[in-house]
């Protein structure tokens, strides 16, 4: 019923997708939107870099694509430019969401006109969404910078929805007029690995009975890598050591390879891997060693894998793993950002009992069970999209 409500109220909705550079989960994101809008009859639009189009594939599902250069950092030559092409671009769109502090900055300000007062926004386009896919945790300038795009965002946007309760709680102190929670879903994998698909792994990586710690993430400063590798030289004690593999791709590479090399850790970095459910389920535990998160693809992958998993107690992930509020969580065992001694004993623990890795791995799959699906975030946006163009309508 609900999705029949929503393919009516779509029908002929013209919406504009507006994204920065990615190379990851928000470019994913966008695209499921994308599909997902475009199949319930709205007329979908995506605004952003040519990079994005070209690994993401907008047009092939469902919307047109057209690039404007929204870089992940502040270029004032190049920012400019881009507020005019997304002012040409976005003016017949019954609503616009874009995705990312940046974005979301950049198009308020396409969108909006400065009113008279302390950063005021009288509406002259189409309502704006904005959705806030990370915290920022850049210091000195840039975090000057990003501190005046919140602010824009918070004034100028019709509605400022967070990945994580700290995202919201920022845009309500800072004055948002609507705030929501951000569903963003991993999508289900086309075909789950089958029961060969740990032996393969396992042979392919020559552990053979040496425990694997399986950690998937961008190597990017966000990560938590550093810290991961301060544990990973007191696993190397451990008989016998387990091998700790990491799969992707970032700036950070060649500075780890270098310290895995120079401290002869058990670290071995796979690069970009497109089989990432087998490599899960060839884990005997997962680790997630990350500064801040919202609600990482990876986390919710390894739910539906079940397997045990270490993180950080950061940004949205105790909410996913029923660890909100500072509670114990039920699908993970959860540690400070940045201490290596209680990465490495938490992880420790699961190696050690056999037992705790079951229930861990148990629990993770009964949780991703409640886990939203991509389906029920284009329910939730179809709603929002629809009121604010009907309230656009009636004034």
């Amino acid at each position: 019923m609900t999705d029949e409500i929503g393919e009516a109220k779509l029908d002929g909705l013209r919406v504009a997708l507006v994204l920065a550079t990615s190379a990851g989960g928000v470019g994913r994101h966008v695209r499921s939107v994308a599909a997902g809008l475009a199949a319930r009859g709205a007329r979908v639009a995506v605004c952003g870099p040519p990079s994005t189009e070209e690994r993401f594939g907008f047009g092939a599902a469902g919307a047109r694509f057209a690039a404007v250069d929204i870089a992940d950092r502040p270029r004032p030559v190049h920012d400019v430019r881009a507020v005019a092409r997304l002012r040409a671009l976005l003016r017949d769109a019954d609503v616009v969401h874009a995705h990312g502090l940046r974005a979301g900055g950049l198009t308020v300000a396409a969108c909006a006109r400065v009113a008279p007062g302390p950063l005021r926004f009288a509406q002259e386009g189409p309502p704006v969404v904005v959705t806030l896919h990370n915290a920022v945790i850049a210091g000195g300038r840039t975090a000057a910078v990003y501190g005046a795009l919140e602010r824009v965002v918070a004034k100028g946007a019709a509605m400022v929805l967070g990945v994580s309760p700290d995202l919201e709680e920022r845009m309500r102190a800072l004055g948002a007029r609507s705030v929501g929670h951000a569903l963003v879903p991993a999508p289900a994998p086309r075909t789950p690995p089958g029961p060969e698909a740990r032996p393969l792994l396992r042979a392919e990586l020559g552990v053979e009975e040496r425990p694997l710690i399986v950690v998937v993430a961008r190597l990017a400063e966000q990560k938590g890598l550093p810290t991961l590798l301060d544990a990973a030289a007191g696993w190397a004690r451990r008989t016998p050591p387990p091998l700790v593999a990491i799969a992707g791709a970032g700036p950070l590479e060649d500075g780890l390879r270098a310290r895995i090399e120079a401290e002869g850790l058990p670290v071995r970095l796979l690069g970009q891997r497109s089989d990432v459910p087998a490599l899960l389920a060839a884990a005997d535990v997962a680790v997630v060693p990350s500064v801040w998160e919202g609600q990482p693809l990876i986390v919710q992958e390894i739910l539906r894998a079940g397997r045990p998993l270490v993180a950080t107690r950061v940004g949205g992930i105790p909410g996913m793993v029923g660890g909100a509020d500072g509670g114990r969580a039920e699908a993970a065992i959860l540690v400070p950002p940045g201490d290596a001694a209680a990465l490495e004993r938490a992880v420790s623990r699961v190696l050690d009992d056999p037992a705790l890795a079951v229930r861990l791995g148990a629990a993770a799959a009964q949780r991703a069970t409640s886990l939203p699906t991509e389906d029920d975030a284009v329910d939730q946006l179809a709603g929002i999209y629809t009121r604010l163009a009907g309230a656009r309508q009636v004034l």
